[in-house]
């Protein structure tokens, strides 16, 4: 396991070299020995994580979103782990050996296991998803615990001080800084994006059980969403 103190202040970070960038001089991209790939679903984008490892080399290198954000071509010790920031989060991947010279991929984000951050998401984010023409759209509705001045994503069921709940809207990744606006029976966001209009309504559903009900519609026609806020 790598000495975490002695390589934070160089985890990588986004901004690396995109993969248009490695080209061979024949014009065709190098070959690529990706053994896991991840979806990150995280502040409103999904990220694609890719991780390639040369189980003769050693070579291992991190792709995010098709952008190269590490690279080590050549390392005697084939196991272990490699941090990396995946926005303000920290990230690592770690790689264990198996029998029959056979290794397994994990990652870690903030802390959880892949598998607990994305139930995490999944219980903080309603998501909806739709293409309009030639364009698509995922819009994100995102819970935050605001806490003073500071913002802690996502929720955290361990804070135990005073703490309020805010919604945050995002479109492709941009947040939207649209205000609701009071209707009866609860608030309606509107949102413009190329002449399309988008109405994120949350209404009482009267049941406490069920709490606040989010629809979406654009144009005036509903979409189903493709998650689930507690």
């Amino acid at each position: 396991m790598l000495n975490s103190a002695e390589i934070l202040s160089s985890i990588p970070s986004l901004g690396g070299k995109d993969a248009s960038d490695n080209h061979h001089s024949n014009g065709q991209q190098p070959h690529r020995e990706v053994v896991a790939r991840w979806r990150v679903p995280m502040y409103g984008k999904v990220y694609e994580i890719e991780f390639e490892h040369g189980t003769a080399s050693g070579k291992r290198v991190l792709w995010i979103d098709n952008q190269e954000v590490f690279r080590r071509d050549w390392m005697f010790k084939l196991v272990g782990e490699d941090m990396f920031k995946l926005e303000d989060k920290r990230c690592i991947i770690r790689v264990d050996p198996l029998p029959g010279f056979r290794y397994s991929y994990s990652l870690f984000v903030d802390g959880k296991s892949f598998e607990q951050f994305t139930e995490c998401q999944a219980k903080a984010l309603k998501t909806w998803e739709t293409k309009l023409g030639d364009n698509c759209y995922r819009i994100v509705l995102g819970r935050w615990t605001v806490v003073g001045a500071c913002v802690v994503y996502p929720l955290n069921n361990y804070l135990k001080i005073p703490e309020k709940n805010t919604l945050n809207i995002y479109v492709n990744g941009k947040l939207i800084e649209e205000n609701g606006e009071f209707v009866d029976g609860g608030t309606d966001t509107t949102f413009i994006e190329d002449n399309n209009t988008f109405v994120l309504s949350a209404r009482t559903s009267g049941n406490k059980r069920e709490g606040i009900v989010h629809r979406l519609t654009v144009n005036g026609t509903e979409i189903l969403d493709s998650g689930t806020l507690n």
